[in-house]
């Protein structure tokens, strides 16, 4: 939590919004964040942001997680219950077709394996008695935009209809906000080139205004030298402009659905729809999305299609500039570097100690042993046992490696 304060020192956290991007832990940031809240003073209910948390795509794709795949489903169910009845603006999950598309998926799967993640959390939460409408309004998502201009635009256009057709018809969501899609979208890091980096402003640039077209609420834009580490400040600084250029010259954002009407969008919306709900209906057929993960189906599908795009990368088949057409003798980036300083690792290590020096150990340990009563007990939330942790200083390492 000492980490949390130094981090929102002087900031209003009821005038900004927070985007934590987190997922097998997400749950301990959340707490960590609320207990700020609650000690500062602020109202909860006026906290906006969203945490990650969307547990699922790792198994699917990142392959980043702790804990089985079930008790991690039940921890995604807490958290979201949780924050439906105490923090009215916040988005709990922020469910992610980003990684799915990185890992090598075409954008019909990418939407299609998201729809189905999704489809597993209301289920879960619903199971939990909890009404859909209470808590599908703030649900959020998170795609990608690829290169391919005009299949991206068409993929948000149908992921609208599909969400909006799904939380109406399989659960009975009666409010406009419980079936309205919000997605933040990112530009594809795996499009960017080591070769020739400063086309990568230009790549970054389209796939963002697919996005806008498309009807994304929210954007980011990779750095020129994403192929390399992580931004520079001067990268983020292009990449800001990028957007800027976007929302305040092209005059696009004050058209809704500018390309709506297009023999061609139109044709392409339907298309990617039909496939999308047919890759839906096998999956029910599966049993669902957790046994088809289970089984193995969507990591079996992203790697076929991205030894496919590999293969006709390699062929040239698939034209890459700088990489397989228009090559140039390989010279040294002409862009700074971003370096992280070793000293980061020595100092958090100190702060941890004294963390640890500091607290009432003898409170952490009767937490712990409540945390772990709490989750043998499958219907008990583990949020408010979680914060209380957080409060008493106990780190995120700590109460992870305990669960």
């Amino acid at each position: 939590l000492d980490d949390m304060e130094a981090l929102f020192a002087d900031i209003d956290l009821e005038r900004i919004s927070v985007s934590m991007t987190i997922n097998p832990t997400a749950w301990i940031l959340l707490a960590m964040y609320v207990a700020l809240a609650e000690s500062r003073g602020f109202d909860l209910n006026r906290l906006s942001g969203t945490v990650q948390a969307d547990i699922l795509k790792e198994y699917v794709a990142q392959k980043e997680w702790i804990f089985p795949i079930r008790p991690s489903m039940r921890i995604m169910r807490d958290m979201i219950v949780w924050s439906a009845r105490n923090l009215a603006r916040y988005n709990p999950i922020n469910i992610s077709g980003y990684h799915i598309s990185e890992a090598g998926a075409t954008s019909v799967q990418e939407l299609a394996f998201t729809m189905a993640n999704a489809i597993a959390y209301v289920e879960e939460v619903t199971r939990a008695g909890v009404p859909v409408d209470e808590f599908a309004p703030r649900l959020a998502f998170y795609f990608v935009a690829q290169a391919d201009f005009f299949e991206e635009v068409a993929k948000f256009r149908a992921a609208r209809r599909i969400y909006a057709r799904l939380m109406k018809e399989r659960f009975g969501a009666t409010r406009a906000e419980s079936m309205r899609l919000r997605f933040h979208c990112q530009t594809a890091a795996a499009t960017l080139t080591k070769a020739q980096p400063l086309n990568n402003i230009i790549r970054t640039a389209l796939q963002a205004l697919s996005a806008v077209l498309g009807g994304a609420q929210s954007l980011h834009t990779n750095g020129m030298d994403e192929a390399y580490a992580i931004p520079s400040e001067e990268a983020m600084k292009i990449a800001l402009r990028t957007q800027q250029i976007i929302a305040m010259e092209t005059n696009v954002t004050s058209v809704v659905d500018p390309l709506g009407g297009s023999y061609y969008l139109e044709a392409l919306t339907n298309r990617v729809e039909v496939e999308v709900m047919a890759i839906l209906a096998k999956v029910d057929g599966m049993g669902g999305t957790i046994k088809a993960i289970e089984e193995g189906f969507f990591q079996r599908e992203i790697a076929d299609s991205a030894y496919d795009f590999a293969r006709r990368k390699a062929a040239g088949e698939q034209p890459v500039i700088g990489v397989n057409v228009m090559v140039e003798p390989s010279e040294p980036p002409p862009i700074p570097i971003h370096k992280v300083d070793p000293a980061v690792e020595a100092r958090q290590i100190r702060r941890l100690t004294e963390v640890r020096r500091r607290r009432d150990q003898g409170l952490v340990d009767r937490l712990m042993d409540r945390l772990e009563r709490e989750a043998r007990e499958p219907a008990t939330n583990l949020m408010p046992v979680t914060i209380e942790l957080v409060k008493a200083r106990a780190s995120l390492g700590e109460i992870a490696a305990r669960l």
